[in-house]
């Protein structure tokens, strides 16, 4: 119990502001106590080009990667005697850019966004190729979500059009894909930018008329406003489903299954795209495929951590089409070939 009461000490998250200027430190003195317990009875191996703390780039509070994150920092510190802690950020932009600067180890992207920092192509990229992630592992599904309070009287996506619409932090996925969403659709609205739980907050409040949510079903803060019981869930047509597969094909098809939230009986069709964790091209390759073993072998703790960790599973990694996988990801994904996984070539 000491031990596990120093990983959740360890896994704190770095906060911005006036902690930042406190972060060395603190990291410092979390490693030092760690590595003191795991030398007296932890599991981490002798890898003398491990690095002693790992950083993962996660999202803003309220969202599904934050949540997804802090768990998976404690599964690691616990599986592989490393610190590990999170960073929130605004998102899968600003995750890639902490990687190429190497200010965090491990990251959280959609492939789209990865799509666009790989080859440069992002506003927010400034025309600048950010290729240092590798593919680790598969996350789960993204799909979108279009609430409106129960009461409200917009009726259907297209009625969002002259609205006030949270999306997101600004460098989230959902901050990035909503505008092209709703240009695709010929739609034009006004946008609030911020954390999940600051958005939550305005909606409830009643300044924002509508939310799009793209997170992992079920969102932390969707979940929260289902429980005030005030809130409904539009359709995309299926003219819309081909508009936006066609001007976005890195949209897929994706569903939010019935039971997820309260409110919902029946299927709730949408579309989304995947995400993946990935990891400096230079982690060592041994941690790399250390790091897929602690998650691939306690598929029940990652589910623990979120429900969409039901899709953190081998037979997903063909979900990445975008990204190169990281060497030591690509030796697990050769080695431990299994049922309804192909071998990586």
């Amino acid at each position: 119990m000491i031990i596990d009461r120093a990983f959740d000490v360890v896994s704190c998250t770095l906060k911005e502001g006036v902690e930042k200027s406190m972060t060395g430190a603190l990291l410092r003195i979390a490693a030092a106590l760690l590595m003191a317990l795991v030398c007296a009875g932890g599991s981490r191996a002798d890898e003398s080009d491990w690095p002693q703390t790992l950083v993962i780039g996660t999202a803003s509070p309220g969202g599904t990667y934050y949540a997804y994150g802090e768990g998976l920092a404690l599964l690691l510190s616990r599986k592989l005697g490393l610190s590990v802690i999170t960073r929130p950020t605004e998102g899968p932009t600003e995750n890639l850019r902490l990687l190429e600067a190497d200010e965090v180890q491990l990251a959280f992207v959609t492939l789209g966004i990865a799509q666009q920092g790989w080859n440069g192509a992002g506003e927010w990229t400034n025309g600048k190729q950010l290729r240092a992630a590798r593919a680790l592992f598969p996350m789960y599904d993204t799909p979108f979500h279009f609430i409106v309070r129960s009461d409200s009287d917009i009726g259907s996506i297209a009625d969002l059009s002259g609205k006030r619409v949270g999306i997101g932090p600004q460098g989230g996925t959902g901050g990035i894909y909503t505008p092209l969403v709703l240009k695709a659709l010929k739609m034009d609205a006004s946008f609030a930018s911020g954390s999940w739980t600051d958005l939550a907050a305005q909606f409830s409040a009643r300044q924002l008329e509508a939310l799009i949510v793209l997170g992992g079903a079920p969102v932390p803060e969707v979940t929260e406003l289902e429980k005030k019981g005030n809130i409904r869930y539009l359709t995309l047509t299926p003219n819309q489903v081909v508009a936006l597969r066609l001007a976005l094909p890195e949209l897929a098809s994706s569903l939010v299954a019935a039971g997820t939230y309260p409110s919902l009986r029946r299927h709730y069709r949408t579309v989304g795209m995947y995400n993946f964790a990935v990891a400096r091209s230079n982690l060592p390759n041994d941690l790399a495929y250390a790091i897929l073993e602690a998650v691939f072998n306690h598929h029940e703790e990652m589910m623990d951590i979120h429900p969409a960790a039901a899709e953190t599973v081998p037979s997903n990694f063909t979900r990445n089409t975008i990204l190169p996988f990281h060497d030591g990801a690509a030796r697990w994904y050769n080695n431990k070939a299994t049922v309804g996984v192909s071998l990586a070539d």
